[in-house]
């Protein structure tokens, strides 16, 4: 069972900036991918961004180019940088961790992000 601890969440204007960290209890060196999703009030679970094991990104179109995902393997952790966030970002974030594709993926807790007008 892997844990992911999030946090970072909060409370920002709209065309703010908020930094958003999820810590593995295990090392995420070798794992397949890594990343975040989120789901808004009423809405469905969707993609912001992943990071796969070599290192490439995917991200969502409505945040490509205003957030960006890296990792740090020495702490176990990725963050992913939010920029000029639109109220419409508002939403639980989740942290994802998949270890290989022959396995299931594990969630955070979620922390929340309000976006004001």
């Amino acid at each position: 069972q892997v844990q992911l601890v999030e946090s970072g969440g909060g409370l920002v204007q709209a065309g703010g900036s908020l930094r958003l960290s999820c810590v593995a209890s295990e090392n995420i060196f070798s794992i397949y991918t890594m990343g975040w999703y989120r789901q808004a009030p009423g809405k469905q679970r969707e993609l912001v961004a992943l990071v796969t094991g070599g290192g490439s990104t995917v991200y969502a179109d409505s945040v490509e180019g205003r957030f960006t995902i890296s990792r740090d393997n020495a702490k176990n952790t990725i963050f992913l940088q939010m920029n000029s966030l639109k109220p419409e970002d508002t939403a639980v974030y989740y942290c994802y961790l998949r270890r290989s594709i022959a396995t299931i993926g594990y969630w955070g807790q979620g922390t929340h992000i309000t976006v004001s007008s």
